[in-house]
This record gives C-alpha cells, sequence and structure tokens, in this order.
C-alpha cells in the first residue's frame, strides 16, 4: 500500500498536501495514510479525530501520521489518540527526512511556529485529479482576531518572492493545467516582509505580464480593508484574472467587526464590492461569515443578514461560531448553540438565494468554464456549469448556457 494524504480545511492546506504526497513518495514510505487537520473550528478537529479513528478500525497495520493546524495547536490532543502513530507540526510536514522510514524520529515533532521566518520554496508538480492548481504564496498571519487560532497554527506572515511563483506557474502550466489559484492565509499582505515590500496587485501584475501564455488566474481569500490599488487597476484590465472574489468577512454588524478585532466596517465591505462590481459590472462574490458569534443580538444578527444582499453575496461559507480554547472570543457572552444553529441556516438561505438570481443571469449567455469532469467544470464567475455532451477534462470550453438545474448550469458547447 502507497501512502495516501487525506486533507481537511483551506486550499492552503490542499497545496501543503501535494507537497507532503510528493515528500512522502521521494521518502519511501509505504503503507501509510497521512491526515493534514484544519483548525478553524472545534468541529473541524472532531472531524479529523473521528476520520482517524475510523481508518485505524479498517487498516489496523498503517502507519497514521497526523499533521496541520490542528496538530500544530493542539499536538497533545492527536498524541493522546492510541490510533495514531506520529505528529507532525506545519513546518515539519513539509520536509522529506521526517517520512524517511530508514529514520527514527520521535512520536511527537512540533516547533515554535512563530520562530518561522520565512515560507518554504516549494515547487510541486501537479494535483492529483485536479483541473486547476494552487500556489502559495503567503503563509501566517499577523493579525489577532478574537476567534481565531490560526495564527498559532501558522505564524506570523511572510511571502514567497515572485521569481519562485513565476517558476511554480510555468512548472504547472507544463503539466497541462489551465487555471492557477494564488493562496495564503492572507494573501493580501503578501509583501510586507520582502524587500520593496510589493503588494499583492503588483505580484499579480507582475505575473500576467511576465507567464502570458498563463490562461486564467484566481485569488483565494482577500481581506477587504487590504485590497491595494494595483490590483484593482489589474483586475480593470486582465480578463485573465477571473472575475469572482471571496472576501473575508465573518460579519456585517460594526459592533461585532470590532469585537472580533476585524480591521474593517460594514460599510468598508460594501464599497469594495462596489468598486470592483463598477470595474467589471459581471463580477461574482463569495464571502466567510460566521453565525452566531458572541454577544450577537438579533439586530446585529439582521445587518450580518443583509450585508448577503447589500454586496450580493452568492457564495456563502457559513461557519456557526464554536469556541477556540485560548481565544478572547471563547471568554464572552456565548450565544445559545440553537439559535447559532437557526441563525447559520438563515445565512445560508439567503445566500442560496443570491445564487439563484446569479445564475439566473447567465441563461442564454456565453460562458468559459474549465472542465473537472467530462461534463461538469467551472465558469470564470465561479459558476458550476453541466454540458449536454462529454468533453476532455482539464480543457477550457465555450457554453451557451440553456438552463439552471438545481445548484448549476446547463449548457452546450459553442463550436
Amino acid at each position: 500500500m502507497t501512502t495516501n494524504v487525506v486533507t481537511f480545511g483551506c486550499r492552503l492546506n490542499a497545496y501543503e498536501s501535494e507537497v507532503i504526497r510528493e515528500n512522502a513518495q521521494k521518502a519511501g514510505l509505504q503503507n501509510a495514510i497521512i491526515f493534514n487537520t484544519c483548525a478553524v473550528t472545534a468541529e473541524a478537529e472532531r472531524q479529523a479525530r473521528q476520520a482517524i479513528r475510523k481508518y485505524r478500525r479498517t487498516h489496523p497495520d498503517a502507519k497514521i501520521i497526523v499533521t496541520g493546524c490542528g496538530a500544530q495547536i493542539n499536538p497533545e490532543s492527536f498524541a493522546q489518540m492510541p490510533e495514531v502513530d506520529q505528529v507532525l507540526g506545519n513546518m515539519e510536514k513539509l520536509e522529506a527526512k521526517y517520512f524517511n522510514p530508514e529514520i527514527e524520529h520521535a512520536r511527537v515533532i512540533v516547533n515554535d511556529i512563530m520562530s518561522v521566518q520565512e515560507t518554504a520554496e516549494h515547487l510541486i508538480s501537479g494535483f492529483d485529479g485536479r483541473a486547476r492548481a494552487f500556489i502559495q504564496v503567503q503563509n501566517g498571519c499577523n493579525h489577532r482576531c478574537t476567534f481565531c487560532t490560526i495564527p498559532f497554527g501558522r505564524g506570523n506572515s511572510r511571502s514567497v518572492p515572485l521569481g519562485v511563483i513565476v517558476g511554480q506557474v510555468r512548472l504547472l502550466l507544463e503539466r497541462g493545467f489551465q487555471e492557477i489559484v494564488l493562496t495564503g492565509v492572507d494573501i493580501t499582505a503578501y509583501g510586507e516582509d520582502l524587500p520593496g515590500k510589493p503588494t499583492l496587485g503588483q505580484i499579480v501584475k507582475r505575473l500576467l505580464a511576465q507567464v502570458p501564455e498563463l490562461p486564467r488566474l484566481r485569488l483565494s481569500s482577500l481581506d477587504p480593508v487590504e485590497v491595494d490599488p494595483d490590483l484593482f487597476h489589474v483586475f480593470e484590465r486582465e480578463p485573465r484574472l477571473m472575475p469572482h472574489f471571496h472576501l473575508s468577512l465573518q460579519a456585517g454588524d460594526d459592533m461585532i467587526l470590532k469585537r472580533m478585532k476585524r480591521r474593517h466596517l460594514r460599510q468598508d465591505a460594501i464599497n469594495i464590492c462596489q468598486k470592483l462590481r463598477t470595474l467589471r459590472p459581471d463580477v461574482t462574490f463569495g464571502a466567510d461569515i460566521i453565525a452566531g458569534f458572541p454577544t450577537e443580538t438579533d439586530e446585529m444578527f439582521e445587518n450580518t443578514k443583509r450585508i448577503v444582499d447589500e454586496c450580493d453575496l452568492s457564495f456563502l461559507h457559513v461557519f456557526p461560531y464554536s469556541p477556540r480554547q485560548g481565544t478572547p472570543a471563547a471568554r464572552m457572552p456565548q450565544v445559545k448553540k440553537d439559535i447559532i444553529k437557526e441563525r447559520a441556516a438563515r445565512l445560508r438561505e439567503a445566500g442560496q438565494r443570491n445564487l439563484e438570481k446569479t445564475l439566473a443571469r447567465f441563461v442564454n449567455q456565453e460562458v468559459n468554464l474549465l472542465l473537472e469532469t467530462e461534463i461538469q467544470g467551472h465558469s470564470e464567475h465561479f459558476l458550476k456549469v453541466e454540458l449536454s455532451t462529454p468533453h476532455l477534462p482539464g480543457s477550457l470550453i465555450k457554453a451557451r448556457v440553456s438552463g439552471i438545474k438545481e445548484s448549476s448550469l446547463e449548457a452546450t458547447v459553442v463550436l
């Protein structure tokens, strides 16, 4: 049995899982599974532990390695599990030597993530079973939101130099990938630690100029207050930068945003969506939103629900709030769990309504989609599209939308 990697959480974890997979193969690791965990919520850690126990029952002889943010922040919780053979931190998981079966290592190897000064420059050859590829351009976070433990799993913000990013993009294009996603923990903080302090917008502009053969470029989650003028400029002028943005909003009420220690207010979020829509009217938006943050009243929640329509958010990632041990928010007055659940459901309903309205806008329109399977893919606006006839996965296809099926567009290829 070869080594498998199970990924929980964000796109950055997906990227790092490919680094882990390649390193484990090079090291000769066999009959093992590596769980790359997430710690964004208590539920994410619970799901990881559940998956580990289930895997052990069906694979009693396999080696189980646990890594990722959950292992970095709470190594003891995984080390105490009898099913787990080894626990690695977020930096250790990216080094091949820790997967070498001929080298004896401690059962738990988790070093101080805050001591890390640079982002390792890992070049990977591709992504198994994916039509698009993720590239890590930044890691860590300098901010300390009151609900979040991620900085303690990822460390402080650090950026990958442009030359490495360009090399990675060219390598992945040679492997046949048609779309690249720039990812990180806080990518709008890109460049603060590099000479000359280049911004994310400047790097996007230079990347597209230096790699003219790159068909499609996407960005992962953006902090509203950190979007720089160069990013607005390149978005307006460069169609290869896809017209879809995912924003790290978290809430739409000013008092809750302040208690979260976010750096934007609700009007800042509305303003950025309006500006981007002015530059390219067809742009679509998604957002991360927390339901039931401590002290959230009915009125505060209604402010958050309204911003879904005010920003026309079509792709919502709704997180029911769960307290994370050691965070300031965990010590605040908590909202009852049944209320949190009900508010999360209402937010998802609001997002679904907006998605349906967005899908309707594209009926009888032509879209360009990247196929992930023979008949399914995503348009440039990140809308799911299903074709009437099969085509080669990984190819870019122009299609005309004929209708809507559930939460997808139905389309026919334009010859």
